[in-house]
């Protein structure tokens, strides 16, 4: 049975046309989730499935008697504490709630009662500080009025308001785009277990793998579905690309074939006849913007001096603000070939540390040394709000760069994919995506040593944080990445630091490490007391684990080999392959170069076949170990 049927369904807003004969289905139980390029309409469609918007033809068509729940972009706000105002959001619990104290009726009393029983109002509020403790609130956090709170805080609030109705489909818009890792991975885990129905718009490559069962790709005014993950969506996507371009290279040769042939005979009565019937079946064949995709955004990196080790050194560094001590006992030490990925919750204190090693606070204790010719990129989400909405991407880069001529200007916006339309556009007219590029621009025009990203991948497209996974692949210099990407952190970082009870240490092991962590906590936050006996089972089951993954470190460094190998081999690969995909390299190379290139490839697949053999052993060793341990 469906939970929810779109038939042709058109949708526009101020005359622009978002979707056009678009058509999906949403079994019971079934978790979608919807991609798209920025803007091509796929928070609009939440607006017109929960009814906020009308919509201009087709039909949306919801099961009987179903319960919607969809996170908006308005912030919650009011005077009512967190746990209130989540359990506010379930209006037919306080509407019962609220009768059953002035009702005198006694048969009225008896029917209210019955139905708090079937909703499980009882335990809502626990329900309620379950699902607030899962996305970063502490039971003293949820007892504070809303108002207390932060916009990103707020809509976790609204994000906890949704989960707890327990629809029976639930409409989420980049619901990780306000969490930090801890609060994803938990997130994640709730979608997991949810009965309920889900379409899912995110920009989470993990989630997208993990918590849903289909890929709903809305493009070219159209949506069309895929079974499986992310992965398996790109897998089959390019699979047809790579079909739809040789299509589109024997259409092109067609069309040119018949054009030259109509061009030459045109003016000729005797082949008049001839020359219309060829260009009528120049009509018929298909119109190319149909089957070429999208092209993706590519930029990178500006490519640093290099500069000897360290690049950065603390010795017993104490920091915070005015009194209030954030982090202490930092004894660190960065250089020039290190990808470091901050762990922990928010309000631990990162977003703190990337501050101070960017030079924006001063050690209340300790010392820091800086290279002499050490250059830092810093970037942060507060400077892309604070942009000039009135000004180009051009002024701003201008007022950065004030000794640079207008050519340089131009090829620094340009290395993160700002055409020439786009550098003369207000800021305020740009998407989010266009603003993050440009404010990756601006940090990066000193040829910065060392980056330091701080939620780098809020308002990316999918394509997009490819592209910045790949410009960061290829840097040459030192990167310290905050992030609730899980797949961000596992390609970028080669090491974790956890920050956590007022210092920073490093954590050893991966993101999945990490995430067997947190629920080692949980568990014990869950059955002990909250008193000291707390705080040391948490040492010591952090101290156990880490003993754990210290005896697997080497043959998940030789796991990590092999997939580098793998990986070098299959880019290899894929590059020759498009060479010899190019129109016309079969009648321009000699038949010496087609053949080197044919040994080349057979080379690389060969190396790719056997790294992967070696990869499912060594998984299988690591799994069987990690079972003796």
């Amino acid at each position: 049975m469906s939970t929810l049927v779109i038939n042709h369904l058109i949708l526009r807003i101020l005359g622009r046309s978002l979707l056009e004969d678009a058509s999906l289905n949403i079994e019971n139980g079934q978790k979608i989730g919807l991609v798209g390029r920025n803007g091509t309409g796929k928070s609009t469609l939440l607006a017109a499935i929960a009814g906020d918007i009308s919509i201009d033809g087709g039909e949306i068509l919801l099961s009987n008697h179903i319960k919607i729940a969809r996170v908006k972009q308005e912030t919650p706000s009011g005077n009512l504490s967190l746990i209130d105002t989540v359990l506010s959001a379930d209006q037919e619990r306080t509407r019962l709630l609220k009768e059953a104290e002035t009702t005198h009726d006694g048969y009225r009393l008896a029917e209210i009662h019955e139905r708090l029983i079937a909703i499980r109002a009882d335990s809502a509020p626990a329900r309620a500080a379950t699902i607030l403790a899962g996305l970063g609130f502490n039971a003293e956090n949820q007892q504070r009025p809303i108002a207390d709170f932060s916009g990103g805080w707020k809509m976790r609030v609204a994000l906890a308001s949704a989960l707890f109705l327990n629809p029976d489909l639930l409409l989420l818009d980049e619901p990780t785009n306000h969490l930090d890792l801890e609060a994803s991975l938990w997130l994640q885990s709730w979608l997991d277990n949810f009965s309920g129905s889900a379409l899912i718009v995110s920009h989470d490559r993990n989630l997208l793998n993990e918590s849903v069962t289909a890929i709903a790709h809305l493009y070219n005014k159209k949506l069309s579905l895929t079974i499986g993950g992310y992965d398996e969506f790109i897998r089959i996507r390019n699979k047809k690309i790579l079909q739809q371009n040789r299509n589109a290279e024997k259409i092109i040769a067609k069309r040119a074939h018949i054009q030259t042939f109509v061009d030459r005979f045109r003016a000729k009565a005797t082949k008049a006849r001839q020359a219309q019937a060829r260009l009528k079946a120049l009509e018929t064949l298909p119109p190319l913007e149909e089957i070429i995709e999208e092209r993706a955004i590519h930029f990178k990196f500006p490519q640093p001096l290099q500069l000897p080790p360290p690049l950065i050194t603390l010795n017993q560094v104490k920091i915070g603000y005015d009194d209030h001590v954030v982090l202490s006992n930092l004894t660190l030490r960065i250089d020039p070939d290190d990808r470091i990925a901050l762990l922990g919750a928010n309000g631990n204190g990162k977003s703190t540390f990337i501050k101070f090693i960017a030079g924006r606070l001063n050690p209340m204790e300790g010392s820091i040394h800086h290279h002499i010719k050490l250059s830092v990129g810093y970037f942060a989400q507060h400077q892309i709000e604070d942009l000039n909405a009135n000004q180009t991407p051009f002024n701003h880069i201008e007022k950065a760069f004030p000794k640079a001529n207008p050519t340089e200007l131009r090829a620094q916006l340009a290395r993160f994919g700002l055409n020439a339309k786009q550098i003369n556009t207000p800021v305020q007219s740009l998407s989010g995506g266009e603003k993050a590029r440009l404010g990756l621009a601006l940090v990066t025009h000193n040829n910065p040593n060392i980056l330091l990203l701080d939620e780098p991948t809020n308002h990316l497209d999918l394509d997009t944080k490819e592209s910045l996974i790949h410009a960061l692949s290829s840097f040459a210099g030192a990167v310290i990445l905050i992030s609730h990407d899980p797949r961000l952190i596992e390609l970028i970082a080669d090491r974790l630091w956890l920050v956590n009870q007022g210092t920073i240490q490093p954590f050893e092991g991966d993101i999945n490490d990490y995430r067997q962590w947190l629920n080692d906590i949980k568990h014990v936050n869950d059955s002990s007391p909250k008193n000291t006996d707390t705080i040391t089972s948490q040492k010591l089951i952090r101290k156990e684990r880490a003993e754990k993954r210290k005896q697997l470190q080497p043959l998940k460094n030789k796991i990590k080999a092999v997939e580098t190998l793998i990986q070098k081999n299959s880019s290899a690969y894929q590059k020759l392959e498009v060479k010899i995909g190019i129109p016309d390299f079969y009648s321009s190379a000699s038949a010496e170069e087609i053949k080197n290139i044919q040994i080349e490839m057979a080379e690389y697949l060969k190396h790719k076949n056997q790294a992967e053999e070696s990869w499912l052993i060594l998984q299988d060793e690591l799994e069987q170990a990690e079972k003796d341990l």
